[in-house]
């Protein structure tokens, strides 16, 4: 036979005004006077004596938990039955446990979002800024204690960043070399000035090309291993071990890394060079019927030694750019899967980014110096 619930209901505590007291069953059946005795209960109710209900089940103790939540109070101020307190502990557990709001595609929305952004890109660029300065402290403390330098571990990261790159970053400069003469010349040939197509590739990949692409490349591909590497080394707590040992994270895993791209960037961009060159004497040769001979010779006359210069001195800036940022996010992964392939992921977007913005600062400055 089913048992009748009994009515929901409420009682004042004639000595303490801030306290009620329950009685009844506050079950599902009853979910709607339940509610509406919880909206009837006193503003200045602070306590809540629930020993006198008869039956309660989850929807009786959701309903309590959000009566509270509503009114700034806590579980605390109810007191359950010892025989209720198992449900209400794992309802408690679980309250939380409900499905996300929808993301509001308001103006507001987006401009509270866009602020958010903005906040997160001011820390990282304080971060890098701070990680810069640690970096250069270690490096002059390196100059003094040479002990600390890792000549194995540089060595190491020297042929994994310069040599292992080398195939990609002159298969790339060749191509883009033929490319950019093709297009030249398909312009300078309405006006008869094919031979000019030397002076537009030798000045470009001298000036931008070579050290442009070469960075692009080291970024997708130095920087992401950095930022994975040192990533996963955090993620199984190795960062903390090597700390225990008493030896400095930034001598051991940074340093090496960043010397290891000071040296093989420039060589690197050296060599995109004379493949995006190479890529413009092939076009010259088989298409625009310029011997390279003749290619060489009128580059060796209208090329100057200052377009080289201005090159290659980005080279080390790049290098600089590319390891603080990888060594940098793999450094801030917190301990999950799911964080190294963001801060991967956030490496490559801001070493990309950072060095095109810094490309196009130094091209408008050689500019304006009539460099």
């Amino acid at each position: 036979m089913t048992q009748t619930p009994a009515h929901p209901q409420y009682q004042a505590d004639q000595t303490d005004p801030t306290r009620v007291r329950l009685v009844g069953d506050w079950v599902l059946s009853t979910a709607l006077t339940v509610a509406d005795r919880l909206r009837e209960l006193p503003e200045q109710t602070k306590r809540i004596d629930a020993t006198d209900i008869g039956r309660i089940d989850s929807a009786g103790v959701l309903q309590l938990l959000r009566f509270v939540n509503r009114r700034g109070l806590s579980l605390n101020d109810i007191e359950f039955r010892k025989d209720h307190q198992a449900l209400v502990s794992t309802i408690e557990d679980v309250a939380d446990d409900r499905p996300p709001r929808k993301r509001d595609y308001g103006f507001l929305a987006a401009l509270a979002r866009l602020g958010y952004r903005m906040e997160e890109n001011g820390k990282e660029v304080v971060a890098l800024l701070s990680f810069t300065g640690e970096n250069m402290v270690k490096l002059l403390r390196m100059v003094r204690e040479p002990r600390r330098f890792r000549m194995t571990a540089t060595v190491s990261h020297m042929e994994q960043v310069g040599l292992d790159a080398v195939p990609l970053v002159i298969l790339l400069s060749y191509l883009v070399g033929t490319v950019i003469a093709f297009l030249g010349s398909t312009v300078l040939r309405d006006f008869g000035a094919e031979i000019y197509v030397v002076e537009l590739v030798s000045i470009a990949f001298l000036r931008e090309f070579a050290v442009l692409l070469t960075a692009i490349v080291l970024a997708g591909r130095t920087a992401s291993a950095f930022t994975a590497q040192i990533g996963t080394m955090k993620s199984r707590e190795e960062i903390d071990a090597i700390r225990t040992l008493g030896l400095d994270p930034i001598d051991l895993l940074v340093i090496p890394r960043l010397l290891a791209l000071l040296v093989m960037l420039p060589l690197l961009t050296f060599i995109a060079m004379m493949a995006g060159l190479a890529g413009g004497i092939t076009v010259g040769a088989f298409d625009l019927g310029i011997p390279p001979q003749m290619y060489i010779a009128r580059m060796h006359e209208t090329i100057e030694i200052r377009h080289f210069i201005v090159g290659l001195s980005k080279a080390p800036i790049f290098a600089l750019v590319i390891g603080l940022i990888g060594c940098l996010e793999g450094l801030q992964v917190e301990g999950t899967a799911q964080s190294v392939g963001e801060r991967t992921t956030s490496s490559v977007v801001q070493t990309i980014s950072l060095v095109i913005v810094i490309d196009a600062i130094a091209a408008l400055w050689f500019m304006n110096m009539d460099w």
